[in-house]
């Protein structure tokens, strides 16, 4: 679950397991920001799937529409705010909990706080990974790679820079230590 995501994703992976061909993606629309810092993410298509939640007696089955990527995750999917408005769910993030009204009672979808934490470190360590692969050598530089470099795609179509960013220092006794900020952010 993920609120504050304005898209469900399915990871390739899960697409390739579940033996649906890739020719039957769908073209898709433009990159998305957010999974790592100063980089742009890239689609493969788009894809149509059934999903259903509850059991025989009282379920809700509906089609979302999951935005395929190539990138390791340390999940199967990811479902965002479509899905929730497809099914009128309400997540509770402190109960690890997915709630959706139905005529015959509410369904319910739990998680464990010992899966969710797993999940996360998996998340962190696949994070950690990325970043220090050579797959995105810049991010770990101080230097803001030239104009000219913004432009060509990384060993994968997956992530590719932002042409808009910059080092900004974090530590003014330490200038190694500095984050990538979008030029174009507000002064606030």
């Amino acid at each position: 679950m993920d609120g504050g995501n304005g898209l469900n994703i399915l990871y390739i992976d899960t697409l390739d397991a579940m033996h649906i061909p890739r020719s039957e993606l769908r073209p898709a629309g433009s990159p998305f920001h957010g999974v790592i810092l100063g980089a742009q993410a890239y689609l493969l298509g788009q894809f149509d799937l059934p999903v259903t939640f509850g059991s025989r007696t009282n379920f809700c089955s509906e089609v979302l529409t999951f935005e395929v990527v190539d990138f390791l995750g340390s999940y199967h999917a990811i479902l965002g705010r479509p899905c929730y408005a497809r099914f009128m769910a309400i997540p509770n993030y402190t109960y690890l909990k997915l709630k959706m009204p139905r005529p015959n009672s509410v369904i319910t979808v739990s998680s464990t706080f010992s899966h969710a934490f797993t999940c996360d470190r998996e998340h962190y360590e696949l994070a950690t990974m990325v970043i220090n692969s050579s797959e995105l050598p810049w991010l770990g530089e101080s230097l803001v790679p030239a104009a000219s470099d913004c432009n060509q795609p990384t060993s994968s179509l997956a992530f590719r820079p932002l042409k808009e960013t910059k080092a900004v220092e974090i530590d003014p006794t330490n200038p190694t230590k500095t984050i990538r900020v979008g030029t174009q952010l507000l002064a606030k």
